[in-house]
C-alpha cells in the first residue's frame, strides 16, 4: 500500500464513511473523536457506540483508526466513522426490513462511502427493500461496498448487498496476492482487497490478534476509496470506483471482470502516487456499464483461480488463523432460508433464524 507515502497526498480527511455493522465501541484509543454520532435502527435501539460482538469496531479501526494507544491504525485516519447499528439480542424482525433500513439512514446522513461487512444468502427476491435501499443510496451518490462472503470453499452462496447491482462485491486475497480460498466467487465481485493476516482487537481476550476475512477485505476497500475520494473530492461515487477498477492489478489470464476477483485487486496508491486513472463519466456506474470487460483469454486454464497480482502463481492458497478466537465456522442453514453472517475470520458468525436477528452463536475452529 506504501501507506506512508499515501498519507502525504491524502490521509481521506473529509470523507464520511458508514460502518453498517455491530456498531463501534468509541471507547477505543484509535477511534476517539473518529466517529461521529450514529443510529441503532434495530428494534433494540441502543446506543450505536455499543459494540457487544466487537465486528463493527474492528471494521471501523481498520478503516479510520488513528493508531494512538497501541490500537489499531487504519488506511484512512483522516475519515469519520458513521456507526450504523443493524443487530439486536433479544428481538426478532426481518434481515430484509432492518439492512434497507440501515443503508437509507447511511444514504440520508451523505454517508460517501457504504462499508457493509456482512450478507446474507438466500433467493434475491428475498430482499426487495434492501436492493431498492441499494439503489437509492447510489442515486444520492454514496458509494456502496459490501463483502461478497466467507463461503468460498463451501457452498459459495451469492451474498446480499453484495450481489445487487451497482453494489461493489468484495472479495479478499493474502499477502502474496491470491485469491484466498474462503473467498466466495461469483460475478457479482467488483474487485478484492488484502483479507488475510489482519491485526484486529481479540474478541475473546485482550490484545491484539491476526484474522482474516471477506469483511476486512470491505473495510480496507472503503478506507482506499476514502483516501481516493479526499484527493478528488469533485469526483462523484461513479468516478471513484471508475479508476479503482482502472487501477487495479489484473490477474494474467482469463477475462473481466473475473467470478475470483473481479476487475482486480485495489491500488489507491496508484491514483494517489502515480496520478493514474480516468474518472470518465460522472452519472455512469462502471460495474453495470462493465467497463473494462474483456474476453476470456483462449490459454487461461478453467481450473485455476486468477491472482489478483501479476507477479503471482494463479491458484488460490488457503487462509492463515492465527487467532483461533475470532475464526468462526458457519453453520449449515438446514431450511434452504436466508441467513445473516458476519465475517469473522475464515468462516461466519450466524445472527438468528431465516428472516431474523436473533442471539448471537458462535462455534470457534482451530
Amino acid at each position: 500500500m506504501r501507506a506512508d507515502e499515501m498519507w502525504k497526498v491524502s490521509r481521506g480527511q473529509g470523507i464520511k464513511v458508514a460502518v453498517i455493522d455491530t456498531g463501534v465501541n468509541t471507547s477505543l484509543p484509535e477511534l476517539k473523536g473518529q466517529v461521529l454520532n450514529g443510529k441503532d435502527v434495530s428494534q433494540a435501539k441502543k446506543s450505536a457506540a455499543e459494540d457487544s460482538d466487537g465486528h463493527g469496531s474492528n471494521m471501523a479501526a481498520l478503516i479510520a483508526g488513528t493508531g494512538s494507544g497501541g490500537g489499531i491504525q487504519g488506511l484512512a485516519p483522516g475519515a469519520k466513522i458513521l456507526p450504523v447499528k443493524i443487530t439486536a439480542e433479544a428481538h426478532s424482525f426481518a434481515v430484509d426490513a432492518v439492512l434497507s433500513k440501515a443503508i437509507r439512514f447511511a444514504a440520508e446522513r451523505k454517508a460517501q462511502v457504504i462499508n457493509i461487512s456482512m450478507g446474507s444468502t438466500g433467493a434475491s427476491g428475498y430482499y426487495p427493500k434492501t436492493k431498492s435501499a441499494v439503489e437509492y443510496a447510489l442515486k444520492r451518490g454514496s458509494l456502496v461496498l459490501a463483502a461478497s462472503g466467507n463461503d468460498g470453499g463451501k457452498s459459495n452462496l451469492p451474498s446480499y448487498p453484495a450481489a445487487f447491482p451497482g453494489a461493489v462485491g468484495v472479495g479478499a486475497i493474502d499477502r502474496v496476492g491470491n485469491v484466498a480460498k474462503f473467498s466466495t466467487s461469483g460475478d457479482y465481485v467488483g474487485l478484492v482487497a488484502l483479507g488475510d493476516d489482519i491485526p484486529l482487537h481479540c474478541t475473546k481476550s485482550v490484545g491484539i490478534c491476526n484474522s482474516g476475512g471477506t469483511s476486512q477485505a470491505t473495510a480496507i476497500a472503503s478506507a482506499s476509496a476514502a483516501l481516493i475520494w479526499a484527493k478528488h473530492p469533485k469526483w462523484t461515487n461513479n468516478q471513484v470506483l471508475r479508476v479503482m477498477m482502472q487501477t487495479a492489478a489484473k490477474p494474467t489470464t482469463g477475462k473481466l471482470p473475473s467470478i475470483y476477483v473481479g476487475y482486480g485487486s485495489i491500488r489507491p496508491r496508484k491514483v494517489l502516487l502515480d496520478g493514474e486513472g480516468d474518472p470518465g463519466p460522472a452519472d455512469v456506474n462502471p460495474l453495470l456499464a462493465r467497463e473494462g470487460a474483456t474476453k476470456p483469454d483462449p490459454s487461461a486454464s478453467a481450473s485455476k483461480s486468477p491472482s489478483a497480482d501479476p507477479q503471482s502463481t494463479p491458484t488460490p492458497q488457503a487462509d492463515k488463523k492465527s487467532d483461533k478466537k475470532t475464526v468462526a465456522e458457519p453453520k449449515k442453514n438446514d431450511d434452504n432460508s436466508s441467513t445473516l453472517w458476519i465475517a469473522i475470520g475464515a468462516g461466519a458468525v450466524l445472527l438468528g433464524a431465516a428472516v431474523a436477528f436473533a442471539l448471537v452463536r458462535r462455534r470457534g475452529r482451530a
